[in-house]
């Protein structure tokens, strides 16, 4: 599939390119890059050290408007789509290396089935700080390395991504809730899928 540079026009829809925030995005960089790199992928939700940086306060300012964030890592080696999550509002990445976001738009879900053939690539190179927005469906990033992986920060929003809440199901788009503040769309050829998760993905299960 055609990998777009976020700094192309089509990369709009989904999201923008943050400037400013230098020094903390410096110091979230060095601390990433003291974090864990597995063969597969991992997620931390909120890690301790980058949650104790003074870069967390300037996150929650400045790019939450003074909200409770947490600042955690998405790590490893991944060139599979797999799923699509959304929440209710933005996330925000930085890599220490370049890596590949895999894209599509909560609108072009239809009947509660998403075309993988609406998804589209872009590549975020190291060092740049990107918004996505809420009403874009992303998933763990792609690696451009496999030697180097990838280590990306995933900024949102207190509480986000963590243990789904006790709640009965009124229809809608509550099937997809996957945890909390976070509704997943799963490929059938994906572990999610194999754990329960809502199969809401068709098409080819796309590989970078």
């Amino acid at each position: 599939m055609k990998l777009y540079p976020v700094t192309d026009p089509a990369f709009c829809p989904y999201g923008r390119i943050v400037t400013g925030l230098d020094t903390a995005k410096a110091e979230i960089l060095q601390a990433l890059a003291g974090t864990p790199l597995p063969d597969g992928t991992d997620y931390v939700a909120e890690d301790a050290c980058l949650q104790g940086l003074p870069a967390a306060a300037e996150v929650s300012e400045h790019l939450f408007g003074g909200m409770p964030c947490q600042l955690g890592w998405c790590n490893g080696h991944n060139n599979a789509l797999n799923c699509l999550e959304y929440h209710r509002d933005s996330e925000f990445n930085l890599g220490t290396e370049d890596f590949v976001l895999l894209l599509a738009k909560q609108d072009e879900i239809e009947g509660g089935k998403l075309d993988t053939a609406k998804v589209k690539a872009f590549r975020v190179p190291a060092g740049v700080l990107v918004e996505v927005y809420a009403t874009t469906l992303h998933y763990a990033p792609c690696h451009t390395d496999a030697a180097k992986g990838f280590r990306v920060l995933v900024a949102l929003p207190k509480g986000t991504n963590t243990d789904k809440p006790e709640m009965k199901n009124n229809g809608g788009d509550d099937a997809l809730l996957w945890a909390r503040n976070k509704w997943l769309l799963a490929h059938p050829d994906s572990a999610e899928a194999k754990a329960g998760a809502y199969v809401g993905l068709t098409g080819e299960n796309i590989k970078i």
